[in-house]
């Protein structure tokens, strides 16, 4: 999907489960991009962003905000540049084809269903400059058996893992 130079905003949920959805180019007029706007598109494999968009960029395969630093998607094909310092809310959910991914060290929140029903994610390691895991982040997470929690983990929000029910190990941090 293409979306055009007129439209300003994506609205909240605008192509939510979208599963045939498998390429996004967003404008350079793109300026507000609602919340679980791309969710659940595990069909997505590309996401690109206008080269004069003042608001965002793509960089492999991720669309992130300028101001922050904040990952807002990811796809199956996703890998995560070392300049997100946030990974977003919802920004994997529902991406069933992700199977890995790696967390770069700049990276220090993992927002609220980030990883959320991925459920073909088998592995993932988290880095030791991630201080806050937020709530639902990795649910239902079927794929994963085992999980290290950094030192550095000063905050694991309620149901951060619920419904991983393949998870048979998990380190907590001191």
């Amino acid at each position: 999907i293409t979306i055009p130079d007129s439209v300003r905003s994506i609205g909240d949920g605008a192509f939510y489960g979208c599963t045939g959805l498998t390429s996004i180019f967003i404008s350079d007029s793109v300026t507000s991009i609602g919340r679980i706007a791309f969710s659940g598109c595990s069909g997505l494999s590309s996401i690109t962003v206008g080269t004069k968009n003042e608001k965002y960029f793509s960089n492999g395969n991720c669309l992130i905000e300028k101001d922050t630093d904040k990952l807002i998607l990811g796809c199956k094909n996703s890998v995560i540049p070392h300049s997100v310092t946030i990974i977003g809310d919802s920004a994997f959910y529902g991406c069933t084809g992700l199977t890995g991914i790696t967390i770069p060290s700049s990276v220090t929140t993992i927002d609220e269903y980030a990883f959320s029903n991925c459920t073909g994610l088998t592995g993932i390691t988290i880095p030791s400059s991630v201080t806050t895991i937020d709530e639902y982040a990795f649910s239902n997470c079927t794929g994963l058996t085992s999980i290290t929690i950094p030192d550095s983990v000063t905050y694991i929000s309620n149901q951060t893992f619920s419904g991983c029910t393949g998870l048979t190990s998990i380190t907590i941090p001191n």
